[in-house]
């Protein structure tokens, strides 16, 4: 089923002014400050230049915009989530949130909180996300936002949605939808509800009531109170949403015109939902027969795919400095508060000892890599050196092995029993001075010999499944009339144990030794096997 999740940057924007404005900051000496006005006044219409308005300030941030920290990384969390670097975001909210609390600037706190929610429900599925949302109630209680529990509601709703419970995700919208409606100051809860009844009722298989929210939702398209970013997300996301469900149904041509709608508005779409416009896009062609262009679409979700990937490696390096940087920001000034230049010392002297220590470990650790490689890599040398001497020697038994089946079709188109006997002799007298261990397998063995006599072969495992294949051999010997001496001979063993395995078979076909003997048996059952096997 497909998932479409909604941009963090849509669930987000349009209370970022609101919040930013409760804050109620008063004017700043600093001359910093009004880049981050700057930037937040960009925000909604050009990310890239809002981003440029807070790359203009100066490191440490938090000296050179003291109180305004948390809506430094709010913003910016925002931005990232333009660009689809959701782990950047990720870390922005993190450090939002945590100077939120600090500045005590608690709207900011739970705008933060939710976009953590956002980030650990809707993409990572983790429970944890639900502690976040408690804490938004919170943090919207103490800064006055009228509007807090009708975020924390729709994101409720939101995580009903994203898991399938569409049906409940409806009762919860519907008891609250006239409420959204009344919002005159700010239309996107109303156009988000829309989006998500819509949605619900397309794979709910109910069209009409979805055509009917569908174009109530497109009645807000000018509404000066949305962002149109976020029309538009929403608006691809609902096109894509057709199309995936007229696809299951196999209507393909109404498939692909809500795919060329949501192809308009590609620019908007979040990383998710382009992967679904990707799959989609191929899915329909190949079941079309139209395999090129099917690839096409699948290359360019693989190159897609690569990209981000790409994006979040590199975010991370630059994530893990950031948090460092705060980090160590966050302790230093801790330790200023109580026993300071005493701290500080004990701390310098420990981190010294502690990086020779690790210096020592480093190069201890080094050498023996340095040795553990090099008896690696002389044993790796040995085993090359040695298998290729196998290989040699595997060839050359394989050849040989040939040879002997070769010689083996030979004699079984010798006309006389005994002149094939005289021969298997003079054959395992020559085999036994060649290569005494190669018939020390029976498997081997009776692969050798099975030509001799095919019928003899099958008919007895046929009549006698229970008999390994050495025990096979034996009869087989038995019945061309050899005697115990030679069999023991042919399969290099003790006339000893020739003689035992001779009574085990008996006893395992039920031979009464009273009434015949073995090589009786043999001769009696398999008399019609001696039909030698002669060339045409």
């Amino acid at each position: 089923m497909l998932k479409i999740y909604v941009s963090l940057k849509s669930m987000c924007v349009c209370i970022c002014l609101f919040a930013l404005n409760l804050t109620g900051f008063s004017q700043s000496k600093n001359q910093y400050h009004h880049l981050v006005d700057s930037a937040d006044a960009y925000i909604d219409d050009n990310s890239h230049k809002a981003l440029t308005f807070l790359n203009a300030i100066p490191d440490p941030i938090e000296d050179n915009i003291k109180g305004r920290v948390a809506d430094y990384y709010i913003i910016k969390s925002l931005i990232h989530d333009d660009f689809n670097e959701y782990a950047k975001q990720y870390q922005c909210n993190i450090l939002a949130h945590k100077y939120a609390l600090k500045e005590n600037n608690y709207c900011v706190a739970g705008e933060a909180c939710i976009a953590i929610f956002s980030n650990l429900y809707y993409i990572k599925k983790d429970s944890l996300a639900f502690k976040y949302l408690e804490e938004a109630k919170t943090y919207y209680t103490k800064c006055d936002d009228v509007n807090g529990p009708i975020i924390i509601e729709q994101h409720l709703a939101y995580a009903k949605f994203l898991d399938g419970e569409y049906e409940s995700c409806n009762a919860l919208l519907a008891q609250s939808l006239e409420n959204y409606k009344a919002i005159k100051d700010d239309a996107y809860y109303y156009m988000f509800a829309l989006y998500m009844l819509t949605s619900n009722h397309i794979y709910l298989g109910n069209l009409d009531q979805a055509q009917f929210y569908y174009e109530e939702f497109k009645k807000l398209k000018n509404n000066a109170t949305i962002v149109k970013y976020n029309f538009f997300s929403f608006e691809a996301n609902i096109n894509l949403c057709f199309a995936d469900v007229f696809f299951e149904d196999k209507n393909i041509e109404r498939a692909l015109i809500q795919l060329e709608n949501a192809a308009k508005l590609k620019a908007y779409m979040a990383e998710d939902a382009l992967k679904d416009y990707y799959k989609i896009y191929a899915d329909v062609h190949k079941y079309k027969g139209e395999i090129k262009i099917s690839k096409a679409y699948v290359d360019s979700l693989l190159l897609f795919q690569n990209k981000m990937h790409k994006n979040t490696v590199e975010a991370s390096f630059e994530i893990n400095e950031a948090l460092l940087e705060a980090e160590n920001e966050l302790i230093f000034e801790n330790k200023e508060q109580s026993f300071l230049s005493s701290l500080f010392g004990i701390l310098v002297f420990v981190l010294l000892l502690f990086g020779l220590l690790s210096y020592l470990y480093y190069h201890k650790q080094k050498n023996k890599f340095s040795t553990f490689n090099s008896e690696a890599i002389n044993s790796l040398n040995y085993l090359k050196s040695n298998n290729q001497q196998l290989n040699v020697k595997v060839h050359g038994l394989e050849a040989y092995i040939k040879e002997l089946k070769d010689e083996v079709k030979h004699i079984s188109r010798t006309e006389s029993v005994d002149k094939q006997k005289n021969k298997i002799k003079e054959l395992y007298k020559n085999l036994h001075i060649n290569s005494s261990t190669l018939l020390d397998k029976s498997d081997s063995h009776l692969d050798i010999i099975n030509n001799l006599n095919i019928d003899f072969f099958k008919n007895i495992q046929d009549a006698y499944p229970q008999l390994n294949k050495s025990e096979i051999i034996i009869c087989y010997y038995l019945f061309m009339r050899f005697t115990n001496k030679e069999i023991a001979l042919f399969l290099n063993t003790t006339l000893r144990s020739v003689e035992s395995r001779r009574y085990r078979i008996a006893k395992k076909i039920h031979i009464n030794s009273k009434e015949t003997s073995l090589l009786e048996h043999l001769h009696e059952k398999f008399s019609d096997t001696l039909n030698l096997n002669l060339p045409l």
